[in-house]
């Protein structure tokens, strides 16, 4: 699958790091915060996944008819995630070792991801993978989601090569797709949150993978 490759881009949530469960937390606790009525949490979760964290509180807004402005709403979510993501949230096996297989063989390492960036840099630095990156890009640089090519785009221009010579790292069904729409190769990362999109995902993307040791030495 490397094969002509010169450039990786990574998506966080879900793909690196195991951090679904944060998320999945706050969601239950931000609503229930608000006192708004009960929701298929799965369903919400399908809707919200490939959005940027601003898109999110948007939709929150209008949703759940939300007085607070979206910059409220992101700032409350912020202060709900960041001792998890400073301390808790921890890389995906064998994560680190492929980012430094990576390293090895030359091919240059860019993050996309729809997570804002005090919280992602709060986890690559506890985790100590910050400097492994040659670039960072967020889904809020851009007018689309992950399902749309942009991000993406933008992650092979950052690293100054041709989106055909870069393969994506993504763990949800949206995303996996956008990706694709930039003629870049995608292989699929298993996440439990995303388990009921497994066979799509399989369809989808060039390769599926339950573990990035599948990848070391490949």
């Amino acid at each position: 699958m490397l094969k002509d490759i010169k450039g990786a881009i990574f998506d966080l949530d879900g793909t690196l790091v195991d951090s679904m469960w944060v998320w999945e937390q706050i969601d239950v606790d931000y609503l229930k915060e608000i006192g708004a009525d009960p929701v298929d949490l799965k369903e919400l979760k399908d809707e919200i996944n490939h959005l940027s964290f601003t898109q999110t509180g948007e939709y929150f807004k209008n949703k759940f008819n939300i007085e607070d402005s979206v910059e409220l709403i992101c700032n409350r979510w912020h202060e709900m995630a960041f001792d998890q993501y400073s301390t808790k949230v921890k890389l995906k096996p064998f994560a680190k070792e492929f980012l430094m297989y990576l390293k090895e063989k030359g091919i240059k390492i860019a993050l996309a991801t729809s997570n804002s960036k005090e919280l992602l840099e709060a986890c690559l630095l506890s985790n100590e993978i910050l400097d492994l990156f040659d670039s960072i890009t967020m889904t809020s640089e851009v007018e689309f989601g992950k399902d749309n090519p942009h991000v993406y785009l933008l992650a092979a221009e950052r690293l100054g090569i041709n989106p055909k010579e870069c393969i994506v790292f993504e763990d949800i069904l949206p995303a996996v797709e956008g990706a694709k729409k930039a003629e870049m190769k995608v292989i699929s990362v298993y996440d439990k949150a995303a388990e009921h999109q497994k066979e799509a995902l399989i369809k989808a993307s060039h390769k599926y993978i339950n573990s990035f040791e599948e990848l070391l030495n490949n």
